[in-house]
This record gives C-alpha cells, sequence and structure tokens, in this order.
C-alpha cells in the first residue's frame, strides 16, 4: 500500500511535468490515473484503513517523508514482529508449564486411580454388609414408626392416664374430657382391628378401654353428683365442667339419670327454703317485706305467692337449660319438665294450705272469682315454662283454681237463694228494688273482674255464660214473683224498669249478646203491654172507648149503629167534643206509671205506638160514623176531622 501510495505521488508530478503534452488514450499511465481518480474513497473501507494507520506516523508530508516512506512503513512492520514474535514466546513457554502441569495432574489421578480401585476391591465385602445393615435400619425404622402410630392411635399417654386414674376426690378439669373423649374414640376404631389379622390385640385393647371408660364414668359421676348436692344455695351457678360432665354421662343413661335426680333433689330443697323465707322473712335486708306481711289482702296474697313461684319456676328452667344445653340426647325436653315437675313439688303443700285458707275464709264473690281468674292465668303461665299439665305444682294450682270457682258459684247460689227467701215489694216509684240493685252491682264487679282478667277468651267466654246464668235468672224469677200483685200497668212498667237496668248493665261487657237479646225480648212483651194500656188510657179519657168498642162488636144484623144505646148523634157529638179537647193538648193524657219508666226512649217509643193505636181507632170510628148505613145525618158535622188530621195533629 506504501508503494503503491508512493507511485501515486511519482506519477502525479509526472502528470504535472507533462501537463503540456498531447493525450494519449492508450498510453498505461493515463489509464491508471484515470481509474485512480475515478476510484470513491467512501466505499473502499480498506484504503480508509490504511489511510488512517498512516496518519498516525505520517505526520509531515514532504518529498524526503514520502521518499523514506517505505522504509518507515518497513520498519514500523518489522517492530510490530519482533513484538508479536517476543509476547508469542512467553505465550509459549506458559504452554508448556501448563502443560507438564497437567501431565503430573494426570499420573497423580491415574495414581489415585488404581490405589481407588485396590481400595474397593479389599472393601467390597465391608460395602455390602454396610448397605444390608442400611437396608435392615431403614426396615426397622418403619416398623418403629407403624409401632408408634399404633401406639398413638390405640393407647394413651401418661398424662392422659393420670388424669384418669387421679385422686377419687380431685377435681374434674378439661383435660378430664379430652381423654376420656380419646378413650371413647379408641374404643371405637379398635373396632377395625376385629375386621383384620389382629383380633387378638384388638380385644385386648378393647377390654382395657373398656374398664377404663367404666371407672372414669364412675368418677365423673361422683364429682357431678358431689357439685349437684352443693347447689342448695337460693341462686346457683352451672359451671361449663359440669355442662361438660352432663354431655358425657349421657352416654351412661343410669349414671345421667341419678345425677338428674341429684340436682333435682338439691334445687328442691333450695325453692322450699326459699318460698319458707319469702313467706315468712322477705328479701334481703327486709325488702321486699314478708308475703305472710299481706295476708290480710287476699288478692295480693295470693298473687305475691304465684309471682314467686313462677319466678322460681322459670329460674330452675334456666337452670336446667343451662346444665344440659350440650346434651343431645331425645327426650331431654321431657327430663327437664320432669325435674322442673320434681323441684316445685316440694312448695305444693304450704302453697296449698294458705290458698285454702284464703278460700274457706269466704272473702266474697267478686274476690273469689278474681282469685279463681288469678289461679287460671298462672296455671296457663307456669305450664308454658314446664311444658306439661301433670307437675304436682299445677294440679295444685288447678285444685285451688276448681276450689275457688266453686265457692263462687256457691256465693252466687247462696246470694240468689237469700233473695228468693225474702222477695221484696216493688217501690212505689215502680223502680227497681234495692235487693236487685246490689245484685247487679256484684254482678257488675264480677263482669268487670273479668274483662280485666287475663285468663285466655275461650276460658272467660265459658265462665262468663255460667255467671250470668246463676245471677240473671233468679234475678228475673225475683222480678216476676214481686211484681205478680201489681196491677196490668204497674206490672209492666217495674218489669220493663227492671229488665233496663239489667240490660244497661250487660250492655258494658262481652260475651253478653245472646242474654242481651233475651232482655231485649222481654222488654218489647212488657212494652206492648203498656202500649195498649196507654191506648186505652187516652180512649177512656177522651171519650172514645165505648163508641170504638161499639164499632168493633157491631154487626150487620143488629142493624144501624145510631139505635144502639148512647150511639145517638148527640152522644156522639159530645164525644167527639171531648175528643177535641184531647187533640188540642194529647200531652195531658199520660197514664201515670209511664212518668216512673227510666228509659226516656222507652218511654217515646210508647208515646209513639200508642197515638198510632188511638189514630187507628179513630179511623175505625170515623169510617162507621161516616157510613151511610149506620144512620147518621150529616156525618160531616158529627165527626168534622178525618182520620189523616187527626194524625197530623198528634205526629
Amino acid at each position: 500500500m506504501a508503494d503503491t501510495k508512493v507511485e501515486i505521488s511519482t506519477d502525479s508530478s509526472t502528470v504535472t511535468q507533462n501537463t503540456n503534452a498531447p493525450s494519449q488514450p492508450n498510453n498505461p499511465l493515463s489509464r491508471k490515473l484515470n481509474k485512480i481518480l475515478e476510484t470513491r474513497l467512501d466505499n473502499d473501507k480498506e484504503m480508509l484503513e490504511a489511510l488512517k494507520a498512516l496518519s498516525v506516523f505520517f505526520t509531515e508530508n514532504s518529498l524526503r517523508t514520502r521518499r523514506n516512506l517505505r522504509g518507515d512503513i518497513e520498519r514500523r512492520s518489522l517492530v510490530i514482529n519482533e513484538e508479536f514474535a517476543r509476547i508469542f514466546k512467553d505465550v509459549k513457554e506458559e504452554l508448556e508449564s501448563v502443560h507438564e502441569d497437567v501431565q503430573a495432574m494426570s499420573t497423580c489421578c491415574e495414581e489415585m486411580t488404581n490405589r481407588l480401585k485396590a481400595v474397593k476391591e479389599q472393601t467390597q465385602d465391608l460395602i455390602v454388609k454396610t448397605n444390608k445393615l442400611q437396608g435392615e435400619n431403614h426396615r426397622l425404622e418403619v416398623r418403629a414408626q407403624v409401632a408408634q402410630a399404633f401406639l398413638a392411635k390405640f393407647q394413651l399417654s401418661n398424662e392422659e392416664m393420670a388424669t384418669l386414674r387421679g385422686a377419687r376426690d380431685a377435681p374434674i378439669t378439661e383435660d378430664f374430657f379430652k381423654a376420656l373423649s380419646r378413650v371413647k374414640h379408641i374404643h371405637e376404631d379398635v373396632k377395625i382391628l376385629l375386621r383384620t389379622n389382629q383380633q387378638t390385640a384388638g380385644l385386648e385393647i378393647m377390654e382395657q378401654m373398656a374398664v377404663l371408660q367404666e371407672t372414669s364414668y364412675e368418677q365423673l359421676y361422683r364429682w357431678a353428683q358431689n357439685e349437684c348436692r352443693g347447689l342448695t344455695q337460693e341462686t346457683c351457678d352451672i359451671s361449663p365442667v359440669l355442662t361438660q360432665a352432663m354431655e358425657a354421662l349421657q352416654d351412661r343413661p343410669v349414671l345421667y339419670k341419678y345425677t338428674l335426680d341429684e340436682f333435682g333433689t338439691a334445687r328442691r330443697c333450695a325453692v322450699v327454703r326459699g318460698f319458707i323465707d319469702a313467706l315468712t322473712r322477705g328479701g334481703p335486708g327486709g325488702t321486699p317485706r314478708p308475703i305472710e306481711m299481706h295476708s290480710h289482702d287476699p288478692m295480693r296474697y295470693v298473687g305475691d305467692m304465684l309471682a314467686w313461684l313462677h319466678q322460681a319456676t322459670a329460674s330452675e328452667k334456666e337452670h336446667l337449660e343451662a346444665l344440659l344445653k350440650q346434651v343431645t340426647l331425645q327426650g331431654v325436653e321431657e327430663n327437664m319438665q320432669e325435674v322442673v315437675g320434681h323441684i316445685t313439688e316440694g312448695v305444693c303443700r304450704p302453697l296449698k294450705v294458705r290458698i285454702e285458707q284464703v278460700i274457706v275464709a269466704e272473702p266474697g264473690a267478686v274476690l273469689l272469682y278474681k282469685l279463681s281468674n288469678l289461679l287460671k292465668f298462672y296455671h296457663h303461665t307456669i305450664s308454658s315454662i314446664i311444658g306439661t299439665s301433670v307437675a304436682s305444682l299445677l294440679i295444685t294450682i288447678e285444685e285451688m283454681h276448681i276450689l275457688s270457682k266453686k265457692m263462687f258459684f256457691n256465693s252466687l247460689s247462696l246470694h240468689a237463694s237469700k233473695l228468693m227467701d225474702k222477695v221484696e215489694l216493688p217501690p212505689a216509684d215502680l223502680g227497681p228494688t234495692a235487693s236487685l240493685t246490689q245484685t247487679l252491682s256484684l254482678l257488675r264487679e264480677v263482669l268487670a273482674s273479668h274483662d280485666s282478667s287475663v285468663v285466655p277468651l275461650d276460658a272467660r267466654q265459658a265462665d262468663f255464660a255460667q255467671v250470668l246464668s246463676c245471677i240473671l235468672d233468679p234475678l228475673l224469677q225475683l222480678c216476676t214473683v214481686s211484681a205478680s200483685n201489681l196491677g196490668t200497668a204497674d206490672m209492666a212498667s217495674y218489669m220493663v224498669n227492671s229488665l233496663y237496668v239489667m240490660k244497661t248493665t250487660l250492655a258494658l261487657f262481652e260475651f253478653t249478646d245472646k242474654r242481651l237479646e233475651m232482655l231485649e225480648f222481654q222488654i218489647e212483651a212488657h212494652l206492648d203491654t203498656l202500649i195498649n194500656e196507654q191506648a186505652s188510657y187516652v180512649l177512656t179519657r177522651a171519650g172514645l172507648s165505648y163508641i170504638y168498642s161499639c164499632v168493633q162488636q157491631h154487626s150487620t144484623e143488629q142493624g144501624p149503629l145510631s139505635l144502639l144505646p148512647s150511639m145517638d148523634s148527640s152522644s156522639v157529638k159530645a164525644a167527639m167534643v171531648q175528643f177535641d179537647r184531647y187533640l188540642s193538648s194529647p200531652d195531658t193524657l199520660v197514664m201515670p206509671q209511664l212518668n216512673f219508666l227510666l228509659s226516656a226512649a222507652i218511654k217515646e217509643q210508647i208515646f209513639r205506638q200508642s197515638t198510632e193505636l188511638v189514630c187507628r181507632a179513630y179511623g175505625e170510628v170515623y169510617t162507621a160514623l161516616t157510613s151511610p148505613a149506620n144512620g147518621y145525618k150529616d156525618p160531616e158535622n158529627l165527626v168534622p176531622r178525618s182520620p189523616q188530621q187527626v194524625q197530623t195533629l198528634l205526629s
């Protein structure tokens, strides 16, 4: 490349010197020069690299440097080659050193291989024995793991055994129930062994667990029994451990039943003692006061006793629910009902004696009825807590309810018999007698207490009918007997007043519709009598009574009406004048008995309907007198008012 550049420089100077010479197209120099000039250095990478390397040491472009360029390039190439040879010599020496090391390592490895082969030949028996021992060790480890798993599944740990075989009076803890549950599971799981070839081991383990179970249940039963015996305070706290004990004992029904009986006996003593204390001592510090302090007030006395028993029954039911909340046996509810009945049985005797004393003392019909309703209410309420009606407490309350109800109706019957023994005469004002008023006041009090009672609706309705029969039927009979010696109008007025008072009394209460309807029918029957009497009274006082009776009794065979005695025109004219005076002031003709009526509405009804009868009678008289067949001359002057005019005046 340097030679080429020198040639280029030389040729360039030659061309410069011969620029004026004629061109020779076939001159090799020209062709070469043209070729060089046509060359594009941008695309010739090798040329660019050569020029770049030349620029490093060719710094001065002079004739001398251009002439020495070839020598410089060759010297530079020689220096580079010498440097390369020196470096390669060092590399060769290093490679030879490495080769020697590798050769030594190869010799050493070969020697070690030979020694290992010799050692392997010598230790072959030891290796075989070692492998055999390792295999045996693995089998023993597997068998140990299987044995450990078997023991863990079918045997108790030392701690669990110590827990179950503790001292007789040792307390029961959570660990005891865990160990007992473990024994139960082992006893169930060991049945698997009986279906395999390990039947002997299975039977031994099953027998061991059965003995351990029975011992544990016996210990648990004794502990639970002692715990229940200690629950004799008025307020007892059921511990979670005792609840767990009942859950565990449900697998042994006999022990479970005995424990429940022990609990019931302890709580029965506590309830009886608490009831006696409530009766005689009262609450802590005297508050509330002893129930016996209110024995003079029968309702409060009996109510306080029943309220205390209701609260105690609910509390005992809650204690039992807390005790048996984890028990899953069928019939748990029946067990609770039986135990609550047993617990409350102890208070039956003192309760019965005290309530009997109150009832036998005959505090009065109203109080007896209130006591009956009170006992019925608490019977219904307590039975909803106990859940059965065969409990002794409920039987006692029901007996007292029946006794109070019997005494109540006996009192009503006695009252009715006293009324009939001495019948009062109606007063002068024909109003209700004092005995009737007193009896209705008694009925009102009974019905008021009946309405305010909390007894169920169907029971109240049945009692209501019986009460009304015991009181109303004798009253109606009393009124009938009392009015038997009175006149028609007096009797009717007295009966209407008495029946009206009964009706207004019953109208305030429920379940009286049938009785009110019956009383209404009887009032209407007596009203008809009063209406007829009032109409007769008016016709007699107005002068139409005789004429009306003649008109009603007259027949065509008797001839004209005017020929009858006192039926001539002058007599009829005088009667009509008297009737006109009545028409001018109809309110003056009123029976005295009507002024004694207690109901203004009834009095108004009598006036209205009796006036209608008078108008009907006048219409018949008018028709007869104006008939030509009766022989009256100038009937228009005889009876100047038509029936319509009379009805208008009286309405």
